[in-house]
């Protein structure tokens, strides 16, 4: 179950997947670059939100072999009881024989989750040199219950669930704060970038342009939507689902009154992407699946658009999309969207799980006929004109 595509820019031209149940394979090779599935909490078959869910490479990994990598690890000693298990950061080197050495092990970050969904994870280094780690807000539903504060986790500006947190992990061990994070010196945490997210699931700087970070999150019941993750910005949840206001204690139905501030007066920011999900007449699917923006030069229409995708379109049973999205003219409009066909089939004929990007900037799809980690069917996709 393939959820992360990952290139080292070593120019080897090596592409390294990430597989669920805790694996990192490169595509081509016979054995595993490293495998962890040992320290992976034991998963569900049928269906499941964690597992090994990041890899990143460092900036300089050509000459220090440094990678990261986010997974879920059984429920560390001292965490809250009950609770249900901990992600982990860890960084690893890798060996004289080209393949990680799983000995390099060096603990980055450790964050107890009190639900087993909402888990984010798909760390990547910014232009900037800096790891960031998105996370979500330890799951359930509505940002309510055990493990969640009154208001909820994505508005508490003093825990790391339901943010974007931005560290370095080239300064004091086990990682140092960039002086310039928006809650240094205030409160908050002072490893937040940016907060109000539900489950960041999949983000991804832009390679060209301002190099914004674009983050999907995914909706509760009625929307999901796309988000340019503002520096310290509040982007919402749970006082909006998307750009509509959003009610935990009615989570079926939007209210009309929009909050346009968060609950220390700040502004909130709106979503760039927003569509009606399978819990509402019209949706169009069921969970949405962050990508990149195109950079690459195979397919000259597509350059300057963000690609991103849906799980499983409405009515299916594996059947994601994949969708196309053109930059708005003004500053407070919203990105048109439409659905790109697949050649032959018209359609993906599974579920869409991840996005990756290579050294040359072209895409992938990441898909598996299987809601679970079970089976042989992961494919990894190439973009290409049809």
């Amino acid at each position: 179950m393939p959820v992360a595509l990952a290139s080292p820019g070593d120019g080897t031209g090596r592409l390294f997947v990430a597989d669920l149940p805790g694996t990192i394979r490169v595509i081509g090779a016979d054995e595993p670059f490293l495998d962890i599935t040992d320290r992976v909490v034991d998963l569900r078959s049928g269906y499941d939100e964690r597992g090994l869910l990041g890899l990143a490479f460092h900036p300089q990994f050509a000459e220090n072999g440094r990678f990261l990598v986010y997974y879920s690890a059984p429920l560390r000693e001292g965490a809250p009881a009950g609770w249900d298990h901990t992600s982990r950061v860890l960084e690893f080197s890798v060996s004289t024989h080209g393949r990680a050495d799983p000995d390099s092990e060096r603990v980055i970050l450790e964050i107890d989750q009190p639900q087993a969904n909402h888990n984010g994870g798909s760390i990547v280094f910014g232009p900037d040199g800096y790891l960031y780690i998105p996370l979500g807000d330890g799951g359930g539903a509505n940002d309510v219950g055990r493990g969640h504060p009154p208001g909820g986790n994505g508005q508490d500006i003093t825990t790391l669930l339901g943010k974007i947190l931005r560290i370095d992990i080239d300064d004091e061990k086990p990682y140092g704060i960039p002086e310039d994070n928006s809650f240094v010196g205030r409160e908050g945490r002072d490893e937040i970038y940016a907060y109000g997210l539900r489950n960041p699931w999949r983000t991804a700087f832009d390679a060209g342009g301002e190099h914004r970070l674009f983050a999907a999150d995914a909706g509760q019941y009625l929307w999901e939507s796309v988000k340019i993750i503002v520096p310290g910005g509040n982007h919402g949840w749970n006082l909006r689902e998307g750009n509509h206001a959003f009610d935990p204690e009615n989570p079926y139905e939007s209210p009309q009154d929009v909050p346009r501030t968060g609950r220390r007066g700040e502004p909130l920011v709106d979503a760039i992407i927003e569509y009606p999900n399978a819990g509402q007449p019209g949706g169009i699917g069921q969970v949405v699946i962050g990508g990149y923006v195109y950079r690459g030069s195979a397919i000259p229409g597509l350059v300057g658009r963000y690609v991103f995708g849906e799980w499983n379109r409405d009515g299916a049973r594996g059947d994601g999309i994949i969708f196309a999205a053109t930059p708005a003219e003004g500053p407070n409009e919203m990105w048109e969207f439409t659905e790109i066909g697949v050649a032959g089939s018209r359609t993906v004929g599974a579920y869409v799980l991840a996005f990756g990007e290579d050294a040359d900037h072209e895409l992938y799809v990441l898909t598996s006929k299987s809601r679970g980690p079970a089976g042989k069917t992961g494919r990894v996709h190439r973009i290409v004109p049809s």
